[in-house]
């Protein structure tokens, strides 16, 4: 039996990074399951929820929010590992003998594989790959726990505050609220990461445009 860990959420301007883990014998895996980016929305909840309901699977999911991606001092490659680590733990893979596949979130995958496992409380054997996701069926099955699970974020951000879009940077609908929200209430949303560039963009036009009013 392996583990599979991924996350999903690391570059968005809105809401909370999301870890998560599978701990599952292969054949417990659902038929279909592949890197969450190639399923469509309800065949990604379909398949979570398959896993969430099997006897067999175990998971393990780690939320990083807003504030804690915000906090002076810290960088999203630590949280990227800190998330991973808290995924594992959750699903309760040290101590269990296990070993699994992590999606690394650093340029250097063997580095993020060792950071992954200096995190845990007891030795974890962490095989960690670029796209592990494309590769390792439980790696896959994670990146759809985590994507169902911050998907699930996004739209409790927007039954708060309206349509935000995908909460992507690039997403235009989610610059467009940013931008009417500053507008409107003169700062930040509490579901932006006002660390991002994003933000400070959207401020900057705001003030500017406060000045070109005089």
């Amino acid at each position: 039996m392996y583990f599979g860990a991924d996350e999903a959420g690391k570059g968005p301007v809105l809401g909370p990074m999301v870890a998560a883990c599978v701990v599952a014998p292969e054949a417990a895996l659902p038929d279909g399951i592949d890197d969450s980016k190639r399923l469509a929305p309800v065949r990604r909840e379909a398949l979570a929820a398959s896993l969430r309901a099997h006897p067999d699977v175990t998971l393990g999911v780690a939320r990083i929010p807003v504030a804690r991606i915000d906090a002076p001092g810290t960088d999203m490659n630590s949280l990227t590992v800190a998330a991973h680590a808290e995924a594992i733990a959750d699903a309760g893979v040290p101590g269990r003998g296990l070993s699994g596949f992590v999606d690394a979130g650093d340029v250097d995958a063997a580095r993020f594989g060792r950071r992954v496992a200096a995190a845990l409380d007891a030795p974890v054997e962490v095989r960690p790959e670029h796209r592990a996701d494309e590769t390792y069926p439980h790696v896959a099955a994670a990146s759809v726990v985590a994507k169902v699970e911050r998907d699930a974020r996004v739209a409790r951000i927007a039954e708060e505050y309206g349509e935000v879009g995908s909460g992507y940077p690039s997403d235009p609908t989610t610059r467009a609220f940013l931008r009417e929200y500053v507008r409107e209430h003169g700062a930040l949303p509490a579901c932006a990461r006002s660390s991002w560039k994003t933000c400070d963009d959207v401020l900057a036009a705001a003030e500017q445009s406060s000045l070109d009013a005089f």
